[in-house]
């Protein structure tokens, strides 16, 4: 049997842990620069407040029903969630971190050891809300994609407790049949439009599809879906998590860039971004892209792209900040209003298996990256940077609604008086 613990409105959750004077009200949570609702709870949501919306297109509605409105808190959530992820990796020997807020875990080499799989769901939920006061879900069933299923069907209904699991023929029976099929794991839009065309609308009629025929119609993730869905297991977790093939950093600017040395500084901060990814896994990067555009919605969308190829892989921010200054001028255009930057480092080689050029020396600085990285893993994010991304960010994100980082800057630690 397998659980998924997921936590309900994981952001607006996590914002009401320090303020619990906010548990009983709407909340949204915003994302970069304060754009679109990216989280919304249960409050919030039955006010009419939509998801991904612009905000500027509710504020009024905001403002009329006092709906807490906040800016994406990060820091704050990676910490609070890897207190909750720690906490519920008790419960079982094997766990699997699916997102910020979901973790599978699997009862199969302890199954026999536990008596009453509802209780222990319970126990969960019980024990993440004392030590964190985060209130979680928890679905279990005997596939993946069926605790998927079970800790929907405990969200939607308000009498299960927060807990559903499906041990018999009878609840998995029940529970598919009140479950749209666009709900299930790997059902994406496009395939759920596809399957209401051929009159399967719930999780239960497509469980009952034959998974041979929907392999040749649709994918072979389907056929997995299908056969999980009726209890087989087909889905595992990789217990090696595998390097990424590719690492993007890219963000919408707080203010417009309208000059190439905002343009020069904010490629540079994304620069050091994506390279501190790539040494992290351990990876070389043999070619760079730097990109920047206007917005889609402007009269005269235009966006900009180059490639920088590297004779030697490298993951030194220094190099590849020194290989952006002199391509910069390839990305500007006077009179554009560049929106987003970003940097997508491509044909990543692990570091420990590098091809080295006989007659190319690398210009890479390693023990300088590993200085820097030392300190900024021991004193917070950007306590040392390269002077080429600018002292005074202008463009930098804005986060008007921002709360506290509670557990993770000293400034910011509650004061209890007792």
């Amino acid at each position: 049997m397998f659980a998924l613990v997921d936590a309900t409105s994981y952001y607006c959750s996590a914002e009401q842990v320090f303020r619990p004077e906010w548990r009983h009200r709407p909340v949204i949570v915003l994302s970069n620069n304060d754009g679109c609702v990216v989280a919304a709870n249960r409050l919030a949501i039955e006010l009419g407040v939509p998801k991904f919306k612009p905000y500027f297109q509710i504020a009024n509605l905001c403002r009329q029903h006092q709906v807490v409105v906040l800016s994406s808190n990060y820091e704050l959530y990676a910490d609070l969630s890897a207190k909750m992820m720690q906490v519920i990796g008790r419960f079982a020997p094997e766990q699997h971190i699916y997102s910020i807020d979901e973790s599978f875990l699997s009862f199969k080499h302890c199954q026999q050891a536990i008596p009453c799989l509802a209780t222990h769901a319970r126990r969960i939920r019980q024990t993440v809300w004392q030590y964190t006061r985060l209130p979680v879900c928890v679905g279990i069933g005997s596939t993946l994609t069926l605790a998927k299923v079970a800790n929907k069907a405990a969200k939607l209904s308000a009498s299960s407790g927060g807990v559903c699991v499906i041990d018999n023929e009878v609840v998995r029976q029940a529970t598919l049949a009140s479950l749209p099929v666009s709900d299930v794991w790997g059902i994406g839009r496009k395939t759920a439009a596809k399957l209401a065309l051929m009159n399967i609308h719930t999780a239960w009629e497509l469980a009952n599809t034959s998974p041979t025929m929907m392999r040749k119609q649709f994918s072979i993730e389907i056929e997995r879906t299908i056969r999980e869905l009726n209890g087989i297991v087909c889905k595992q977790w990789d217990e090696a998590k595998a390097d990424k093939q590719q690492i993007f950093s890219t963000r919408s600017v707080g203010e417009r860039i309208t000059d190439i040395d905002s343009l020069h500084q904010a490629l540079c901060m994304h620069i050091s971004i994506a390279a501190a990814k790539a040494r992290k896994q351990h990876s070389l990067c043999k070619v760079m892209m730097l990109f920047a555009h206007n917005s889609p919605h402007d009269s005269y969308p235009q966006s900009f792209k180059v490639n920088v190829n590297f004779t030697c892989a490298t993951h030194c921010s220094a190099e590849m900040t020194h290989a952006a200054s002199s391509v910069i001028h390839r990305l500007y255009r006077p009179g554009v209003h560049y929106y987003k930057v970003g940097v997508g480092l491509l044909d990543l080689v692990n570091s420990q298996h590098q091809q080295l050029d006989l007659f190319n020396t690398s210009k890479a600085k390693p023990q300088l990256m590993q200085v820097l990285d030392n300190i900024n893993h021991r004193y917070g994010s950007d306590t040392l940077f390269l002077g080429a991304q600018g002292a005074q960010q202008k463009w930098a994100m804005h986060r008007d609604f921002l709360t506290p980082q509670y557990t993770t800057d000293w400034r910011h630690i509650p004061i209890i008086r007792c």
